[in-house]
């Protein structure tokens, strides 16, 4: 017998299987289980896939025991000091870091992507005035394959490269036009002399009747939170990507499905939701109250942006986007008390028992409000700036999978609790 197996056995029949177990470059070994329904007629039951292994990627690697994170094997505390965000996109596509022709290519590219089809801004005026920026930006991306239809065979690499671009680059561009749109305010088009963060935010505020100069302390931070936000392995949304992708979906539906994904309030949504938690609690003061009252089962108050269903240590990205967060507040001299409560509460969390025993700790969504709402981005806008930052992600993930020369269409089974068979009463016999 292998060493690298493991054998399950039926008790109640006796009958055993021999599994194959695969063991990848960093993390946890997994078993193989596609020959367990024939050796013992039997399916595994995981659900939210809390212990199951979809795929295999070369592309991001966590390690939430030890607050680990890997774009294409490069530690997230480098890449967010020493990268930008355009860089860090051609790294999580083509799976090497650029050469400096290599980037000034790539950056090119994507500014020449930027605009988007005239018709589109007529698609926005189906949309009520008072509709979420994320259902706008749901149905928009959605659109993009009925205005871009020469890119969308999906079994041709370059094609595939020419969608990853433009999804990209017009990201900021739809993201901004559904801010705007919400407010009646005109369209502005992307300027691209300017950078990726830098466009986006001319798009979100400057106006035809006065110029616009964009904060380079905003800007920055924006790209970072961009690049802490490109990926992060087989979550909701690249999960649902990845399923969407698996049935051969172009890939503008595809993205689009990740975006509805991602509008929920445990994923994308976490941040909106901190910041309302932090508004809630109101002063430093009741942050000790706040944590009592967390800490009770049968209070419905509950404290956000703690936690995470893979860090079972500090989330690194938290770690970076706090330091982050105390730089932009001084640098643009932005007031900001619900940053004082953020502190305190974390304070006070990390030396709860109740916190430490269950490693409840600040995730990315606890800080990244903060800097958000400091660069004046409202917080209907903030699972929008998700989508721009996670796009470069699901779009690379996608790819990888439909390079895949095994690839399946993604079919979960279950475990059927319903009526067993039964016959048909006519109506008049009930």
């Amino acid at each position: 017998m292998s060493k690298d197996t493991v054998t399950i056995t039926d008790n109640s029949t006796g009958k055993s299987v021999e599994l194959p177990i695969k063991r990848g470059v960093h993390g946890q070994p997994v078993i193989d289980i596609g020959g367990l329904y024939q050796g013992l007629g039997m399916f595994t039951y995981d659900p939210g896939f809390t212990a199951t292994a979809a795929c295999e990627s070369a592309i991001t690697f966590i390690d939430g025991d030890e607050g680990v994170l890997l774009y294409r094997g490069y530690p997230i505390e480098q890449l967010a000091e020493k990268s930008d965000f355009m860089e860090v996109c051609y790294l999580l596509w083509y799976g090497h870091l650029p050469t400096q022709h290599e980037l000034a290519g790539f950056r090119g590219i994507i500014s020449h992507h930027t605009m988007v089809h005239e018709g589109l801004h007529n698609f926005y005026n189906g949309f009520r005035r008072d509709a979420h920026p994320m259902a706008i930006t749901v149905g928009v991306v959605g659109a993009l394959s009925s205005f871009y239809h020469d890119s969308l065979d999906i079994w041709n690499p370059r094609h595939r490269e020419i969608s990853a671009h433009r999804l990209i680059a017009k990201m900021p561009t739809i993201a901004a036009g559904a801010y705007r749109f919400s407010r009646g305010e005109p369209f502005a088009y992307p300027r691209n002399k300017l950078k990726y963060s830098e466009n986006f935010l001319h798009m979100m505020f400057s106006f035809p009747t006065e110029d616009y100069h964009v904060n380079p302390v905003a800007a920055k931070a924006l790209d970072l939170l961009f690049l802490l936000h490109a990926d992060h392995e087989q979550n909701a949304s690249t999960s649902t990507v990845r399923l969407a992708g698996s049935s051969q979906a172009n890939p503008f539906a595809c993205i689009s499905a990740g975006v509805g994904a991602l509008w929920g309030p445990a994923h994308g949504g976490a941040n909106e939701a901190v910041i309302k938690m932090l508004e809630h609690i109101g002063d430093p003061k009741h942050v000790e109250k706040a944590v009592e009252r967390a800490k009770d089962k049968n209070d419905p108050f509950r404290l956000m942006g703690f936690g995470h269903r893979v860090y079972k240590n500090y989330d690194p990205r938290a770690k970076i986007i706090r330091k982050a967060c105390m730089e932009v507040l001084k640098e643009m001299k932005v007031d900001e008390p619900l940053f004082e409560i953020a502190m305190r509460l974390e304070e006070i969390a990390l030396k709860d028992e109740y916190f430490i025993e269950k490693k409840l700790y600040p995730n990315v969504d606890f800080y990244s409000g903060i800097i958000l709402r400091a660069i004046r981005i409202p917080t209907s806008m903030f699972t929008v700036m998700f989508v721009i930052g996670r796009t470069i992600g699901w779009i690379s993930q996608w790819n990888e999978m439909m390079n895949e020369k095994t690839m399946k269409i993604g079919r979960p089974r279950q475990l059927y609790v319903g009526p067993a068979r039964r016959d048909y009463t006519p109506v008049e016999k009930r």
